[in-house]
Formats: C-alpha cells, sequence, structure tokens
C-alpha cells in the first residue's frame, strides 16, 4: 500500500543460502524462507514444524529457518531486489505477483514449470490461476497459494435507507444515475475509486484497470510484448473518471491529500457516509472485519457487492487475480527441497489456514472443505466468481503504466483535463517512461 527503502539486518542471515549449487544434498538441508508481512509471517510460523515433520516422515531431514523481515512494499520490493542481485535471498520468498515479471525478467526467479507439470496437484489450480501466472516468455516462476477478486462494495444498509436501488447495476449510466441518486440526497460524495498520484499502484490495480477490463481494448499485446496506449478504451476509462469527478461522485479532497485510503475506506465507508467502494476480498478481513483496520459491526448483514459493469455492454463482472506467491531463487543450493516446501505451503491444511489468516480465496480447488477456510462462507463463495471474472496478468513495465495512470487520473481530480487530454496525456508519459519500443497504439 506504501513505500520507502533500506537494508542490512537480515542480509547477515541469509548469506548462507543463494550461492547455487546442486539440488542432491545426502544430509540435512537447511532452507531459509522470507515473510515480511506480519499476518503471513505469524501463519507460516505455526506451520514449518509440521513440514519438517512430514519431510522426516519421508526419510528427509529438511529444516526451515523462518526470515522475519516485516517491511512495507516498496522497501521491501529494495531489499530484495538487492539480495537478488547480490545472490543473497532467501531460497524461497513470499510476494505479490506484480514483482514477479520484473524479477524473471532479471533472471533471479528459478524456472518451476517442469516442477508443477509433474505435480498432480497442479490441475487442481483453477485454469484462470494457472494461465495468470505464465509469463511472457512461456514459463512459470511462482507457486500461487492465494487469489483474490475485486469487486464494487456498497452498505446496502445505508442505500435501503436512502430508497436507492441495491439490484445489480447492468451498465455504468444505471450506477452512476444510482450515485447521483445518494449524492442528491446526502450532499455528499456516494463512491471511493482509486484515482490520483497519493494512492500509488492502487490507483492503477485496484481502481482504473478494474474499469478498463470491461472495455473491448486490448492493453498489452503478448506477441510483440508492447503496451498498447491509445485504444477507445482507455479513453472510456479516463472519461468515466472525468464523469465521476464533474458530477461530483468521488471524493476529490480525499483522494488528493496522502493516504487516501484513510478517510474514505477507513472512515467514512465504515461510518455509511460514503457507501460505495472499489474493494477486494481482502477487505471482508483487513480493512473491515473485527480485527480489520475500521470493523463494521454486522458487517456481512450491512455490505454486499456488485461486480463492475462492463464498458462493452457486456455481463458485469468482478476482478479476478493471484494474491501472493512462493518464489525460489535461481541461486538455491536446494532447488528440490525449496520447491518442495512452497508446494505443501501451497496445499491442504497449510493452504487453509494461511488463507484465514490473511482473508484470501483458495487458487484451487478442494480448499473448500478443509478446516478452517470451509468455515469462511464470503471466502469459499468468492472462488465462485472465477470463472466469468475478467483478469489482467502483471506484466514488465507495469511500474511505469501505474505511475501513468496515476498522474492521468491527478489531471482529471483537479480539473486540468477532462477524458480525452489524459488519455493524450497517458500515452505520451507511458512512451517516455518505457521507450518507443515497449509502446504501440491500438484500438
Amino acid at each position: 500500500m506504501t513505500v520507502f527503502g533500506v537494508l542490512l539486518a537480515v542480509a547477515a542471515g541469509v548469506t548462507a543460502c543463494g550461492g547455487g549449487g546442486s539440488s542432491s544434498a545426502n544430509g540435512p538441508v537447511t532452507l531459509t524462507l522470507l515473510e515480511y508481512q506480519k499476518p503471513r509471517a505469524d501463519a507460516v510460523a505455526a506451520l514449518l514444524p509440521k513440514f519438517e515433520a512430514a519431510m522426516a516422515a519421508k526419510g528427509k531431514t529438511v529444516h526451515v529457518k523462518l526470515i522475519r523481515d516485516i517491511l512495507p512494499d516498496d522497501q521491501f520490493k529494495t531489499k530484495i531486489t538487492q539480495e537478488y542481485n547480490a545472490g543473497d535471498a532467501p531460497d524461497v520468498t513470499d510476494y505479490g505477483a506484480t514483482y514477479i515479471p520484473g524479477f524473471a525478467g532479471a533472471g533471479y526467479l528459478l524456472d518451476l514449470s517442469s516442477y508443477l507439470t509433474k505435480w498432480s496437484d497442479w490441475q487442481t489450480f483453477f485454469p484462470q490461476v494457472r494461465k495468470q501466472i505464465v509469463q511472457p516468455d512461456g514459463k512459470i516462476y511462482s507457486l500461487p497459494h492465494e487469489a483474490n477478486t475485486q469487486s464494487i462494495f456498497y452498505r446496502a444498509d445505508v442505500l435501503q435507507r436512502l430508497g436507492v436501488s441495491t439490484a445489480q447495476p447492468k451498465s455504468w449510466p444505471e450506477l452512476l444515475a444510482r450515485l447521483e441518486q445518494i449524492h442528491a440526497k446526502t450532499g455528499k460524495p456516494a463512491m471511493v475509486l482509486p484515482a490520483g498520484t497519493a494512492w500509488g499502484d492502487g490507483t492503477f490495480g485496484e481502481g482504473f484497470l478494474n474499469v478498463m477490463l470491461g472495455a473491448s481494448s486490448q492493453f498489452y499485446n503478448p506477441n510483440d510484448k508492447k503496451w498498447i496506449v491509445k485504444s477507445p478504451g482507455l479513453t472510456q476509462t479516463f472519461g468515466l473518471y472525468a464523469e465521476l469527478v464533474k458530477a461530483n461522485i468521488l471524493p476529490v479532497q480525499a483522494l488528493l491529500n496522502p493516504e487516501p485510503w484513510q478517510p474514505t475506506k477507513y472512515v467514512d465507508f465504515p461510518k455509511g457516509v460514503l457507501p460505495v467502494a472499489a474493494q477486494g476480498t481482502w477487505g471482508w478481513r483487513y480493512d473491515w472485519g473485527p480485527q480489520g483496520s475500521a470493523p463494521i459491526p454486522g458487517l456481512f448483514q450491512k455490505v454486499r457487492t456488485w461486480g463492475y459493469p462492463a464498458l462493452d455492454g457486456g455481463q458485469p463482472y468482478a476482478v479476478s487475480s493471484v494474491g501472493f506467491e512462493y518464489e525460489v531463487t535461481a541461486k538455491t543450493k536446494y532447488p528440490d527441497q525449496a520447491v518442495e516446501l512452497a508446494k505443501w505451503l501451497s496445499s491442504g491444511s497449510a493452504m487453509a489456514q494461511q488463507l484465514v489468516a490473511v482473508g484470501a480465496a483458495a487458487p484451487r480447488s478442494g480448499i473448500e472443505q478443509i478446516a478452517p477456510y470451509s468455515a469462511q462462507p464470503y471466502l469459499v463463495a468468492t472462488e465462485k466468481q472465477f470463472a466469468t471474472s475478467r483478469s489482467f496478468p502483471p506484466r514488465p513495465g507495469q511500474d511505469q503504466i501505474s505511475q501513468a495512470v496515476g498522474q492521468a487520473t491527478e489531471a482529471i481530480l483537479t480539473g486540468k483535463s477532462d477524458g480525452p487530454s489524459a488519455a493524450t496525456a497517458f500515452a505520451k508519459s507511458v512512451g517516455e517512461l518505457l521507450g518507443p519500443d515497449q509502446v504501440e497504439g491500438g484500438s
């Protein structure tokens, strides 16, 4: 969600794990596993003794040293990049899908393709998940252990009190009419959709992209490996942002201030003052659950979801994405054992416990029958959205795309751009950030 940068403390403890070598260790093996978020580290810490016992039952002595390096996202990314570059990265690391294209392209990650195709469990992972993690070179460098969907969350209790329909809107004009109804009755913004530079990568990944996926325009050309920076869909999406701002639907001032999620998702939505929000599966736990940042009493009675209306006139949809994934450094001395650890943590009870700890959905079938995940109906129900969801796998250059989207939507928030001029500025900015060889026009 946020950004920083430093290094050091863990480096000494990690140095022994890099360095390349053979996977045929006959004696005891010690692997290192890095977690940089506390809920994930806590969940995994309780599981590792069980993994070691499972290996012992197979006659293998495999120990795992858990490295807890709790950092904000950007600080973690800076540090792990330096460790990969120095050959000092942990054997296994756990992080989100957006980091993988760059790290895989730099040669930092072990190709897991052959391991996964030989693993019988691999076919139980949902097709959309298996498809999303294939990188532009056709290889797989990560093993997903969670998935998410993003939808439009709304306060059903508030809309009902205001006399506004809670039925699934079939189009953006229908949804806009309801949002204008809310604004007319409250005199306040009706919806938070990430926009501007202060929201960081969330403006692209939790807002703009979700809307853009409802257009018919292609955004990335997998054959030429280029971003398509001019299209009707891009212009439509920027135009929708402009329309939301013009109608006073978005909380413009909050979006322009630092940490815009604080007053919107963590204050006004829980209060019912801002009753519609772009949100993901994690919101049920991290944001509004009993142990979340801003608990909503009676959450499951008060909050419901809509699919995103499609700009192309298609059916409303949720946006699906792979969450955190396990990656193995290309320089591990013990690739077979490292992959075995990733597979074990991405299976059965181990996966079920991690999913509940972070409020994510299972990326594979069968976990819905395993406690404690089986007792979380809102997470299990999320799996049913995957088949009809729309998605966009992270691609090289996405950081620059995100930056350009943030700048272009910021200009809309401040009134400096309308939809078409924001689209033009976006295309120009991406061309400068990525270079002309990585972009193309399109329709």
